[in-house]
């Protein structure tokens, strides 16, 4: 890789870290191109992306950024999940490496904030941005719900009595 390739991949890098919402570091030794191939798929299935990273390279990405404190991750076989949805890399990172020990969490970062492995963990944990909206627009939807049932429910009962009296009326 020349020089200008190189410094292709630390914008390209650089506009990454800015940009994404979440990133999480891995190990990678030991994977095959097939798991990696799936691990790949699984991500952009969810919204994020997967890519194996030169350490050199990314730590001259995030020098003077925000996430600077990003680069202590990044020595010996490296790989960075990341995505906009601060839940859909670490969750896939995380339950991939559940299924194959090979791939390690090593830590990550959200935001401005720098998380190790039971952060990256925790926050996989969490439900998703499309789970809070369908929770939110049940918890709104619900009470409208209750207050229908229980404005027609006087109602009925008045027919109800009204259709008893009347019963009672014709028998008489």
């Amino acid at each position: 890789m020349d020089r200008a390739q190189k410094a292709d991949v630390v914008n390209d890098l650089s506009g990454m870290f800015a940009n994404s919402g979440v990133v999480v570091v891995t190990h990678y030794s030991g994977l095959t191109v097939a798991e990696i191939t799936d691990l790949r798929s699984r991500m952009l299935g969810e919204g994020a992306n997967f890519k194996v990273t030169k350490n050199r390279l990314a730590k001259l990405a995030l020098n003077d950024t925000a996430k600077s404190d990003l680069g202590d991750f990044f020595t010996g076989p490296t790989a960075i999940a990341y995505s906009d949805d601060p839940i859909a890399a670490p969750k896939v990172a995380v339950n991939f490496a559940k299924d194959n020990e090979k791939l390690k969490i090593l830590g990550g970062m959200m935001g401005e904030t720098l998380l190790d492995e039971s952060g990256v963990k925790a926050l996989a944990s969490l439900p998703s941005l499309d789970e809070l909206r369908a929770k939110i627009v049940g918890m709104i939807s619900t009470p409208a719900t209750r207050i229908a049932v229980l404005t027609s429910a006087p109602a009925g009962q008045l027919a109800r009595v009204f259709g008893a009296y009347g019963k009672t009326g014709e028998a008489a």
